[in-house]
């Protein structure tokens, strides 16, 4: 009776959710790389430093905060922005994708029945019942 119940219930929320899953995923990747674009500019920066050529050399290597203030410097408030539109095209896609491909196999273990749309990972008492 639960099974039929649960599988009525997926039926029924699959035409809403079949576009707004990889909708979400799509604007919560993309807003996270937005955010944190500056800070991946910088990281590569870092990285980009010239490691010596010979292991006698001695090279002073910049950490990031010298990095940034060069980049600040020589480029402005905008070189920390520098190429974010397709990194953030790319996260909305595979933010996206990533949404709908773990939706996709979260209903294909209920629909299964390897596990049930209000199981509760706690205990049996389920969802707001400590709530009085």
């Amino acid at each position: 009776v639960n099974n039929a119940k649960s599988k009525s219930n997926l039926e029924s929320s699959s035409s809403i959710t079949s576009l707004a899953i990889p909708m979400a995923g799509g604007c919560a990747g993309a807003t996270a790389w937005a955010f944190t674009f500056s800070l991946d500019c910088v990281r590569a920066g870092v990285q980009r430093q010239l490691i010596p050529p010979h292991a006698n050399e001695i090279i002073q290597k910049q950490g990031a905060y010298h990095v940034l203030k060069n980049l600040w410097l020589t480029k402005g408030f905008w070189g920390l922005y520098a190429g974010v539109g397709p990194s953030v095209a790319r996260a909305f896609l595979v933010s996206g994708s990533r949404f709908s491909s773990y939706e996709g196999v979260l209903w294909l273990c209920r629909w299964s029945g390897l596990t049930s749309a209000g199981e509760s990972k706690v205990g049996e008492e389920g969802p707001g019942a400590c709530d009085d």
